[in-house]
């Protein structure tokens, strides 16, 4: 690889996740280098990953049209209590596209908010937290219902929680929804008007960009993406309660950020918001495994986020200037 290669590659808006996976690798292999290859502790960082990854997607595009999504944790708990609820009526195929629409409702109405309301998003969804973490109190009573075990024998509940190709069905799914909405993001209009909206909103109206239609889309493709990451999850593992998704939403803006989202908009990646759930799932799994304290958790995901979001700014404005 010439230097012109380098140059370009070090563009990229994941590039500083992409290093900070290599970094991980580097150091928990020297650290503890047994524990850290076995195909159990990988196999189950990269399960985590996954459901997380998925979240994180939504969150990125939300990001990267100069908003942000602070209820998606909420979502991801109402959709999983609506799946194993529901399903007493409606069965599984049923019960799964009523949950689903229940998220992309919830992102519908969080973005007419924004839109219509004129009102920051950070407000809206934050209300959107407190709101739906609620209706899962309301709703449950406080205790959460459990799959029936027959339920959990059915064959969808099987494609979505077992095992395909010898990988975990998260695993597999996740990465199919990546190949598909980066290609969106990178090869179709709408990735296109969605950059253009977050980068200079006034500029891509007088294109004749519709940004209330592109910033809608987002806040429901994140909403469901919560929501079809809740499905996985509770697909694999029925077991569920009424805190499902507590303070996930933290975590999947940490996973965007760390990827290469740029809170003022207009820039990120899709890869970089896996590779940024990735490196926050490795930390916390290996920490754990090396009998760490839960608080170093805690304040390493606060010290990458800040270093990941000088970082990437910096190249961005180095891309800016190089461009």
């Amino acid at each position: 690889m010439n230097s012109r290669h380098i140059n370009i590659f070090s563009r990229r808006p994941d590039f500083g996740a992409i290093v900070g996976v290599v970094l991980l690798f580097v150091v928990f292999s020297l650290v503890d280098f047994s524990n850290w290859w076995s195909g159990r502790t990988l196999g189950n960082i990269l399960q985590f990953t996954a459901i997380l990854g998925c979240i994180a997607m939504g969150q990125a595009l939300v990001i990267m049209s100069k908003e942000i999504d602070l209820s998606v944790g909420s979502v991801y708990g109402l959709t999983g209590i609506a799946y194993v609820t529901l399903e007493a009526d409606l069965g599984v195929p049923g019960a799964m596209l009523a949950a689903l629409a229940i998220a992309g409702g919830i992102g519908f109405l969080q973005a007419m908010a924004v839109i219509k309301g004129k009102i920051p998003s950070m407000i809206v969804t934050l209300g959107g937290l407190f709101a739906v973490r609620g209706l899962i109190y309301v709703w449950t009573g406080g205790s959460a219902p459990t799959m029936p075990r027959d339920s959990r024998a059915h064959w969808l509940n099987q494609l979505l929680g077992g095992e395909l190709l010898g990988i975990d069905a998260a695993i597999f799914w996740t990465a199919l929804l990546l190949i598909l909405l980066t290609l969106v993001v990178w090869r179709t209009k709408f990735g296109n008007r969605l950059l253009a909206t977050g980068g200079d909103e006034s500029s891509a109206l007088s294109r004749g960009i519709r940004t209330d239609r592109i910033k809608t889309m987002a806040f429901v493709l994140c909403s469901l993406l919560a929501g079809i990451a809740a499905i996985l999850t509770l697909a694999d593992n029925p077991q569920t309660h009424v805190t499902l998704g507590d303070l996930m939403e933290l975590e999947a803006i940490a996973a965007a950020v760390i990827g290469g989202c740029l809170l003022s908009g207009g820039r990120g990646s899709l890869i970089g918001a896996v590779l940024g759930a990735f490196i926050i799932t490795g930390v916390r799994y290996e920490l754990i495994s090396l009998g760490a304290p839960a608080s170093w958790y805690i304040t390493f995901v606060g010290i990458v986020v800040i270093a990941a979001l000088i970082f990437n700014q910096f190249l961005a404005r180095w891309a800016s200037n190089q461009a």
